[in-house]
């Protein structure tokens, strides 16, 4: 009777051992859901930022756009200006 009991013993021992690694493997598992879980809200976080530093990067290319225009109007009046001045030497000089 002893050895009956014994090997009912041993064999309850070897099945609350893997109940305990079942467990500690549903844990587990449920520590990796949560990693992912953050690891995707986070990655959702990131999309978001960039989405908005493209706006903003397309904005900025829009202004440098306009500056460059008005710059290169403005060059061209500069330039407008120096020969009409240089003209106006070149004529006062050369009536006097």
């Amino acid at each position: 009777m002893t050895s009956k009991i014994d090997t009912n013993t041993d064999r309850l021992d070897r099945i609350e051992e893997k109940i305990d690694r079942l467990s500690d493997a549903v844990i587990a598992i449920a520590r990796a859901e949560e990693k992912l879980a953050s690891l995707q809200l986070e990655h959702g976080k990131m999309y978001d930022r960039m989405n908005r530093f493209s706006e903003k990067l397309d904005n900025v290319e829009e202004c440098v756009k306009d500056n460059q225009r008005t710059v290169h109007i403005i060059n061209k009046l500069f330039w407008v200006l120096v020969v009409a001045v240089a003209g106006g030497y070149v004529e006062y000089f050369i009536k006097h």
